[in-house]
């Protein structure tokens, strides 16, 4: 029973309403949709000043059922502002109403199907909404709209106002980007302590003046500082960048140089130097003395004052006075004379002496080191220097000579003292002339056998003066070779 009440219950007024208002907007949209599917435009066309633009317009009717009697072009400057401009007709031609756009619109084709136009020598006031507008029948009027943008790239410059150095804030460096469209944008860049302001100028054709300004409490240490101005706006490819150096002027500042506290009596080379720096550069330079006028001995160069010589009249006070158009600063230097040239102390040679002596001693030492360790290691691994001495054996000579092809025997000795060095005999026997059978053995290796030669000296009555070696020659003491013999090399 409810649903049936709720089906049957009559629409309220108010409801009625507004459904037949959303009706009649959809009504509206489809029929401005079928209207610019008709007529063919661009939205939007951008252009310059002096130059030239195309405005395309074609009516496009798919069914050929519409008569199109007359096209024409609508200018709206501003909104609320409708100027035609541009006018055709099939049987009356061509018509320009509006004198501002006379000689400057022409039609590029005399048809109704593609009535598109062309605007030459172009304003900045041409700037607005143009409008392609169709008669036809039975539908009615047709059209299409073009906005045009006006783009102006704006006149960019910078430039420096020279102040001077103070305790207020002031206008330092400028910017501007002038009659532009859209409105530029500036930056500045900087590395000084500043800030800055922008401001922006209408003009009458709808471009915009921006200006820009850097300010600072300007010092004289910021003079020749660079800070940069950058444009940007939407019809330059890349920004637009322009640095500037500060011209801040402040008074002179002065030094004197030159003085070596060594001005002596006789020196002729002595030269004070007047140093000084401003903005604007110093146009005077003067050099006074504290006594008085300036000694004859002495004479000024621009900035330099020369002393031809030295004597008591330069025991002075020099000074050094400049300026510029801000004001003049100086600066004095008391110069003392003394009698005789103080005698420099040469180079200390006894110590570069001694030092080249000590390093070559050093060096000497040193390879004197290495030499006898050398040579101690060659004496360790070769063989040594010295025979060794035969050793001691036991009996005496007659004992020898008795036994003559017996071996002999190991006799027993006193130990040995120490430090002292017993060398033994291994293997056999070097031969020497101890083997000759026929003359016998000579006293090898035995205690030496006492030959009497007073016997010998008595012949002839003198000793040994004529006598025959060959003839008188002792006999051979009967020795075997066995109980004879050199001993061989030992290594040590």
């Amino acid at each position: 029973m409810a649903r049936g009440y709720a089906a049957r219950r009559p629409v309220s007024p108010v409801r009625s309403t507004w459904l037949a208002a959303a009706a009649a907007a959809v009504v509206l949209l489809v029929a401005e949709g079928i209207s610019a599917q008709k007529v063919r435009v661009e939205e939007e066309l951008e252009a310059y000043p002096t130059e030239s633009v195309d405005l395309h317009c074609q009516f496009i009717d798919g069914a050929g059922r519409t008569k199109l009697t007359q096209v024409s072009w609508i200018w709206e400057p501003s909104e609320g502002q409708r100027d035609n401009i541009a006018v055709y007709h099939p049987s009356y031609g061509q018509s320009f109403p509006n004198l501002a756009f006379k000689e400057r619109v022409v039609f590029l084709n005399n048809s109704l199907e593609n009535p598109s136009i062309r605007i030459s020598h172009l304003r900045m006031s041409d700037a607005g909404r143009y409008t392609c507008e169709y008669a036809t029948y039975p539908s009615g009027n047709e059209q299409g709209t073009t906005t045009l943008i006006m783009l102006a790239k704006p006149k960019n410059s910078a430039k420096v106002v020279t102040v001077q150095a103070g305790t207020k804030s002031v206008v330092v460096a400028q910017c501007e980007a002038a009659d532009g469209k859209p409105a530029a944008t500036i930056k500045w860049l900087a590395s000084v302590g500043g800030n800055h302001s922008t401001s922006t100028t209408n003009g009458p054709d709808g471009t915009v003046t921006v200006r820009s300004e850097y300010r600072l409490v300007p010092t004289p240490t910021d003079n020749g500082r660079e800070v940069t101005c950058m444009v940007e706006q939407r019809t330059q490819e890349r920004p637009w960048v322009y640095p500037l150096k500060l011209s801040v002027e402040y008074p002179p500042s002065v030094s004197i140089e030159g003085y070596d506290n060594n001005w002596y009596v006789g020196r002729s080379d002595a030269v004070l130097q007047c140093l000084a720096s401003g903005n604007p550069a110093p146009t005077t330079v003067t050099w006074t003395a504290a006594s008085g006028s300036l000694p004859d001995t002495v004479v000024v160069e621009g900035n330099k004052l020369l002393v031809r010589k030295v004597d008591d009249a330069v025991n002075t006070t020099f000074i050094c006075e400049v300026k510029n158009k801000h004001g003049a600063s100086r600066h004095q230097i008391t110069t003392i004379v003394i009698e005789q040239r103080p005698i420099t102390p040469g180079p200390p040679t006894g110590a570069i002496v001694g030092g080249i002596l000590g390093v070559l001693v050093f060096i000497a030492i040193v390879g004197g080191v290495i030499f006898f360790v050398r040579k101690h290691q060659e004496d360790a691994d070769g063989p040594p220097k010295h025979k060794p001495p035969p050793p001691v054996k036991a009996g005496s000579s007659t004992e020898m000579l008795n036994k003559p092809s017996e071996p002999p025997t190991a006799t027993e000795t006193a130990p040995l003292s120490p430090g002292e060095v017993y060398y033994e005999p291994t293997g056999r026997e070097p031969v020497t002339n101890l083997d000759d059978e026929t003359t016998g053995a000579l006293n090898g290796g035995a205690p030496p056998v006492m030959v009497d030669l007073d016997k010998y000296d008595n012949i002839d009555g003198h000793r040994g003066n004529d006598l025959d070696s060959s003839s008188h020659e002792p006999p051979p003491a009967n020795i075997c070779r066995g109980e004879s013999f050199v001993s061989p090399a030992m290594y040590v």
